[in-house]
């Protein structure tokens, strides 16, 4: 039976409360209309419910990771690569991964909170290497929804005028720490460009949030909101203009359409008891992470729709990326027997390292950024486990303890970030066999690296070994092979998917126009990953809220005028 859960018609359904969704009801609820919002998880305030200043001998777990909390039992978000009863399948011999976040607030709880802005020329690289496509839209018209993001949100960092690396309306960056420092130091020798990193942390108050008292837990959310997720400063101002329901524990199962073929709302599962029900809306926007907002379309199909939602073109769930992902860590003798001192800092690094080179003199197509990450860590499981591979070698009693006290923080490490150029042979769809608990059809992934990439990785192994030897340093492991891929992380393993809903003015080759909205369904829009064209060499997802702001502007403007 499907129950009517609302007196009237939402003026907008949003499906999904992370940064999409989050920036599309904050932006429509302030533009006066009337939503409502779809998430799949249950609450979650993290003023209130955040592990943040729980110490880890607090727990007899010691911050150990659970099957909810793969990133330690602190972390702040709910969630995982294995949810029970939403399974999802790779075609075989393929390896894919899908992390999902079950609670408002979605991925924004669990994010790094690396926050770069793409390029000018990361809307047009098929204009200049050939490869991929083209946004149908500029950097020109995505850098006003930037500068209302940084407005709002706030992020720091620092003006470097770097050609595709575009600054921001930047706060205050926080000094680098000791390790950075000898980082920086390394990286200006080898001519690798090394600066302030750029995070969606308050270092200032703004917008009647605090700043940042370093206490370096970012990951468990933040008490004092200091740092950005959309649960507090999106969805909760959203909340509070009384334009705005909060629908929990709904987990999407199908965008309905009209006899017109219009988007008549969404069909919804309350998973506390596997109820069904409906949201009439004069607008849908689908927003639920590029891998859901494929599969909800996917299986949203009718007698106007038989192969799902807008998908007239064939491309809903085609062309996912994911960023490209490896790691180094490294021991560093200089680091040993440190004078202990404040090294507190935001929850992530001070310092990275924008794309420095020219491609054009390279054997890959597109670059890629270093995180930077070591030093002396709250100990808590795990803590410096393989001490034994150090000199003298592990041991026990008096000798171990003194050995942690002398090797501990001594030691960096980098993670690469680069860009995946889309193929044809990464993409999801229906598995015909396979349903979760509530009896949706679930995904099924594809997932191919290209030479582009591995040649990418492999220049990513050598740089980070390059800057650990510069350090005096030794790696901890060697370097990998050709045939383990260099180290590259198997798709989804960095969390950054894209595309399945890609931007385009052909409709004939996308899914959505530059404005989000779908070429088939003029009052259908997506506002998370999906309508992404290319992964870039940034993380997306101040790309995504940027985009989402734009989308909700241009709704807000067309309900107006009654065009939509």
């Amino acid at each position: 039976m499907r129950l009517r859960t609302q007196a009237s018609p939402a003026d907008v359904c949003i499906v999904g409360s992370g940064a999409g969704g989050g920036t599309a009801a904050y932006a429509l609820t302030n533009a006066g209309l009337n939503v409502t919002v779809l998430e799949a998880g249950g609450p979650w305030d993290n003023t209130t419910d955040s592990a943040m200043l729980t110490w880890p001998y607090e727990s007899p777990r010691r911050g150990a990771s659970t099957r909810a909390k793969p990133f330690g039992e602190f972390d702040g978000c709910i969630g995982g690569w294995e949810l029970p009863g939403e399974p999802y399948t790779v075609a075989p011999g393929e390896k894919f991964r899908w992390w999902r976040a079950r609670m408002v607030g979605g991925r924004t709880n669990h994010w790094g909170r690396i926050s770069l802005r793409f390029g000018p020329r990361d809307f047009r690289n098929k204009s200049t290497d050939g490869l991929g496509d083209d946004w149908p839209i500029s950097y020109d018209d995505v850098k006003p929804y930037y500068e209302k993001v940084e407005r709002l949100v706030g992020v720091f960092g620092s003006n470097e005028n770097l050609p595709n690396a575009p600054d921001s309306i930047f706060l205050p960056a926080p000094k680098p720490r000791c390790y950075e420092l000898l980082v920086q130091q390394a990286a200006r020798r080898l001519n690798v460009t090394c600066v302030p990193s750029r995070l969606s942390i308050l270092t200032k108050p703004l917008n009647g949030r605090t700043a940042c008292h370093y206490c370096g837990q970012c990951n468990r959310g933040c008490k004092t909101n200091s740092n950005f997720s959309s649960t507090n400063v999106l969805i909760g101002p959203a909340l509070k203009t009384g334009k705005l329901t909060l629908v929990t524990n709904a987990m999407a199962r199908e965008v309905t359409v009209d006899k017109s073929g219009r988007a008549s709302g969404v069909t919804y599962i309350n998973t506390t008891d596997g109820s069904e029900h409906h949201v009439d809306a004069r607008v849908v926007v689908v927003a639920a992470s590029a891998c859901e907002t494929s599969r909800l379309l996917l299986n949203s199909k009718s007698a106007l729709f038989p192969n799902g939602l807008a998908n007239g073109s064939g491309t809903v769930g085609k062309y996912l990326t994911d960023t490209t992902g490896t790691d180094v860590g490294g021991f560093i003798p200089k680091m040993m027997d440190h004078v202990p001192h404040n090294h507190d800092g935001v929850g992530g690094m001070h310092v990275y390292m924008p794309w420095w080179l020219d491609n054009k003199k390279l054997d890959f197509p597109r670059g890629y950024h270093i995180e930077v990450w070591g030093g002396p860590d709250m100990p808590d499981y795990g803590f410096m486990g393989g001490i034994e591979r150090l000199p003298p070698g592990g041991g026990y009693g008096k000798q171990l303890k003194n050995d942690y006290r002398r090797y501990y923080g001594a030691y960096v490490g980098f993670s690469g970030r680069g860009e995946m150029i889309p193929n044809e042979n990464s993409y999801c769809e229906i598995d015909p066999n396979v349903v979760d608990k509530w009896g949706i059809p679930v995904l099924r992934f594809h997932w191919k690296w290209t030479d582009h990439e591995y040649l990418q990785v492999k220049h990513m192994q050598e740089t980070f070994r390059a800057i650990i030897t510069e350090m005096g340093g030794t790696a901890h492991s060697p370097m990998p092979s050709k045939e383990d891929g260099y180290g590259i992380a198997a798709g989804g393993v960095i969390i950054h998917e894209l595309g399945g809903a890609r931007m385009g003015a052909d409709p004939k080759t996308s899914v959505v126009n530059g404005n989000a909205q779908a070429h088939e369904v003029k009052n259908l829009f997506v506002t998370d990953g999906g309508p992404f064209v290319s992964q870039a060499d940034k993380n997306p997802t101040w790309t995504i809220l940027a985009l989402s702001w734009r989308a909700s502007d241009y709704i807000a403007d067309q309900l107006k005028k009654r065009a939509l």
